[in-house]
């Protein structure tokens, strides 16, 4: 009997178990990476292959000028343009319509600009009034009283054949291009 090694050569077939369970090591991280890869890049794509890329400009209607009589203030809602198929009811947004006179009007997003909570329309006070922590503005949505350092914010709007729209699909915040402010602000005691 021989009692010298067995030298491998370098082109033979046999795999180490080494070899086998690093190629089975990266043969899994290539699947759990692709994996992960498919929902991220599913987000990403999503507005373009739903072809919503422009829910964001979109021009809502919020119903005739008659049903908002001049001189008063009213609710109203839209559905958000910028719709996923499990937002459910979510969608339906609420704001609140003034009609100045004529043409004029303003449109209030319904949140407070304090923290978010929807404001009440209270047309005996003139008042907007925030029921989570004592937010007030006025008629026009400049701010009143309370913990909003700043009046309540405008969604754009125009009036086309006798139709209110507005641009609803961001809510209009301090740092949105749309975002206006109403009014001065005033000190309490005036």
């Amino acid at each position: 009997m021989s009692t010298q090694p067995t030298v491998r050569g370098s082109n033979d077939a046999t795999m180490t178990r080494r070899g086998f369970f690093m190629k089975l090591g990266i043969l899994f991280n290539g699947v759990v990476a692709a994996a992960l890869t498919v929902p991220v890049l599913g987000f990403l794509l999503s507005s373009v292959a739903r072809g919503r890329g422009n829910g964001y400009v979109s021009w809502v209607s919020l119903g005739s000028v008659a049903q908002f009589p001049e001189g008063e203030t009213r609710l109203a809602t839209f559905r958000n343009p910028n719709v996923m198929p499990t937002d459910g009811t979510t969608v339906d947004t609420a704001c609140w319509v003034r009609h100045l006179e004529g043409d004029q009007f303003q449109v209030f997003a319904i949140n407070c600009a304090h923290l978010g909570c929807p404001v009440r329309w209270f047309p005996q006070s003139g008042l907007f009034m925030c029921p989570c922590h004592g937010g007030v503005y006025y008629r026009d949505g400049a701010r009143a009283s309370g913990p909003p350092e700043r009046g309540l914010f405008q969604y754009p709007y125009k009036v086309e054949n006798g139709l209110i729209t507005i641009q609803a699909g961001e809510l209009p915040t301090p740092g949105a291009p749309t975002a206006t402010l109403t009014g001065e602000r005033r000190p309490c005691a005036s």
